[in-house]
């Protein structure tokens, strides 16, 4: 089931997920839903607080994406499609050793129709759980490692907007003040 996407101006989108110690039917059920709701959206990564829940909870499904990244989950390279869409519990995300930065124009499903350049490291390992609680390895880069940072960025209150530079983010400042407006208006109806 689809739910309500938060938009910016929410506080949850601000903080910091809770660590999930029960790995039971009611987070697989909301590992589930989100996932629909991504898709529904027609994204590729969503976190839980976009969802209204501060928990260490993110989806990603890159299968429809140009596979112009690599990855190794657990020291082999299955197809996306047998681990896709993948459900990160507690991701923890260490930055490759003498991975190059890159600078790629990113959005937010909590930031309808606002892009803007993000410098991120092109290579990542994630350690994480999956929603059954059993502990995975993702080495990743491209998209796939800009994505997961994105969405674990979510999970601590950062948003890609606190990693876009001043001059990008100025370009963007009107439309993000008229979001936060339009999400202020929205919650007092």
């Amino acid at each position: 089931m689809a739910l309500p996407i938060v938009r910016y101006n929410q506080p949850v989108l601000r903080q910091k997920g809770r660590k999930v110690t029960a790995f039971s039917k009611e987070l697989a059920a909301l590992a589930h839903d989100m996932v629909a709701t991504m898709h529904a959206a027609e994204g590729i990564g969503l976190a839980a607080q976009q969802v209204g829940q501060a928990l260490m909870v993110c989806v990603v499904d890159l299968r429809s994406a140009k596979r112009d990244f690599t990855w190794k989950l657990d020291g082999a390279k299955p197809p996306l499609e047998l681990f896709m869409p993948l459900v990160l519990v507690n991701p923890q995300v260490t930055v490759t050793k003498g991975t190059d930065l890159y600078v790629y124009e990113e959005g937010c499903l909590s930031f309808p129709g606002i892009r803007g350049d993000v410098v991120r490291p092109d290579a990542i390992t994630v350690a994480f759980q999956d929603e059954a609680g059993v502990p995975h390895t993702l080495e990743c880069d491209g998209l796939l490692a800009r994505c997961v940072q994105h969405e674990v960025d979510h999970l601590n209150g950062v948003l890609f907007i606190d990693r876009m530079e001043d001059d990008v983010r100025a370009k963007l400042d009107a439309e993000v003040k008229e979001l936060a407006k339009e999400t202020k208006a929205a919650t007092k109806a």
